[in-house]
This record gives C-alpha cells, sequence and structure tokens, in this order.
C-alpha cells in the first residue's frame, strides 16, 4: 500500500466491475485516493470493493446505468454524501459491438450513442455542478485509440469515440483554470470489450487484432498519472498502445 498520506481525492468511476474501471480502481485506492465505483454488476463492485478495503484502501460502490441521467445524478451525490466531495470523474463505461454497416445493426448502434456519448455526457452533467460548487475538479474520460481513426466494422465505435474527444475538447476549453480535462485513449488492451461483438466477420477479424494486447493496469498508470498531477498542471491527452502495435 503506498497511500498519500492527507492528499488522497475522492474519485469516481464508471464501468468499474472489470478491465479498464476495475485496474483503475485498485490502481488509485492504492495511491490513498478514495473510490466511489459504479456498473450494473453490483456482485463484483461488492468483491472489488471488499479487495480494496481488505488492502487498506477505502472504496464504496453504488449500482449505475449510465445510460440513465436519473442513475448518473443519484451516483454522484451518493458519492458526494459519502466522502463529503467529487473531485476526479473517470467516465470510463463503454461498450463495443462492433459490425459492418450493412449488417445494419441498428439496436447495438444504438447501444453505443448511448453507453458511450451520453454516458460520458452524464457523467458530466452530473459532476460539473458539484466541481463549480467546490471550485475545482477533474473529469477523465476514455476513449480509444478509434478517436483518432477509423477501421472497418467500427465507423459507429470510432465515430463515439471522436464524439468524447470533442466533447472532452469542448470541456477543456470552457474550464480552463478550473476544471482538469484528460482524455485517456487505449489501444488494445486486455478487457471485455470484445465479448459484445455479435457479428461473426467482425469477431474473428477482432481476435487477430487483439493478438497483442496491454493489460488494463497500463491505461490505469496513465490515468493515475494524469490524477496525481499538482492543480496547476492540466494533462490533456494520453494516447497508449502496445509497444508491438502499429495501429
Amino acid at each position: 500500500m503506498n497511500a498519500m498520506t492527507g492528499t488522497g481525492k475522492v474519485v469516481l468511476i464508471t464501468g468499474a466491475s472489470s478491465g479498464i474501471g476495475e485496474a483503475t480502481a485498485r490502481r488509485l485506492a492504492a495511491d490513498g485516493h478514495r473510490v466511489f465505483l459504479g456498473a450494473r454488476r453490483t456482485e463484483r463492485l461488492g468483491e472489488l470493493a471488499g479487495k480494496i478495503t481488505a488492502d487498506g484502501g477505502t472504496a464504496a460502490y453504488q449500482r449505475l446505468d449510465v445510460t440513465s441521467a436519473d442513475d448518473m445524478r443519484a451516483f454522484v451525490a451518493a458519492a458526494r454524501e459519502r466522502f463529503g466531495r467529487v473531485d476526479v470523474m473517470v467516465n470510463n463505461a463503454g461498450v463495443m459491438p462492433l459490425s459492418p454497416l450493412e449488417a445494419l445493426k441498428v439496436d447495438e448502434w444504438d447501444r453505443m450513442l448511448d453507453v458511450n456519448v451520453r454516458g460520458v455526457l452524464y457523467g458530466i452533467a452530473a459532476a460539473l455542478p458539484v466541481m463549480r460548487e467546490q471550485g475545482g475538479g477533474h473529469v477523465v474520460n476514455i476513449a480509444s485509440v478509434g478517436a483518432y481513426e477509423v477501421s472497418p466494422t467500427a465507423a459507429v465505435y470510432c465515430a463515439t469515440k471522436f464524439a468524447v474527444r470533442a466533447i472532452s475538447e469542448g470541456l477543456r476549453q470552457e474550464s480552463a483554470g478550473d476544471i482538469r480535462v484528460s482524455l485517456v485513449s487505449p489501444g488494445v488492451t486486455e478487457s471485455e470489450l470484445a465479448d459484445s461483438i455479435s457479428d461473426e466477420s467482425a469477431r474473428e477479424a477482432m481476435k487477430t487484432y487483439r493478438s497483442v494486447a496491454i493489460p488494463a493496469s497500463a491505461i490505469a498508470d496513465a490515468i493515475a498519472y494524469a490524477v496525481g498531477q499538482p492543480p496547476e498542471v492540466d494533462v490533456n491527452e494520453i494516447v497508449v498502445r502496445p509497444a508491438a502495435s502499429a495501429q
């Protein structure tokens, strides 16, 4: 345990039940921050919070569906009630059901828009007023290398991540000197994201694409770096890829 006595922040993490969210919760709690975890799978959240607490950290959790603005407001309110403030909002929840556009998987397009875009906007909408009232805060949005490039079967997914990048930059420009904004864009990372791919061709292509992947802890380290900077330093964008990947 590498606790930072007296300097720990209150960090809210969406999509915290697995992958990058789980790794980030573990890393930030080990750094001495108090983490408040949100996801739909409360059993996993409970297990994670228990492990963090057993290791000497501070964690609490609440069920969260990021596609519900009411849920997100309640999540932020619960964190504030529990810990007294909201220092960092990590908008991490995301889905990636890839498919060619001609497959016309409109329901999956809608799901990506709801989770990947509206989920981030709802997180900002819930946290921003609290941070303004406090006089400061930090929004960390998790995008993807898909926020910078487009590949076959990923048109809609990349569109959502381009949107997250645009939203982050807009918030940064509007919040200079008040709210820090960081965009963290992972390359191929070990996670459950690909599990949601129902299209057979996209699933097979993703197996090849994901043959070289970095651990979720690598992304957690990048987030920890951004969060750990002094108030006058705003880390705007971090792209983290496998060293062996050309994409």
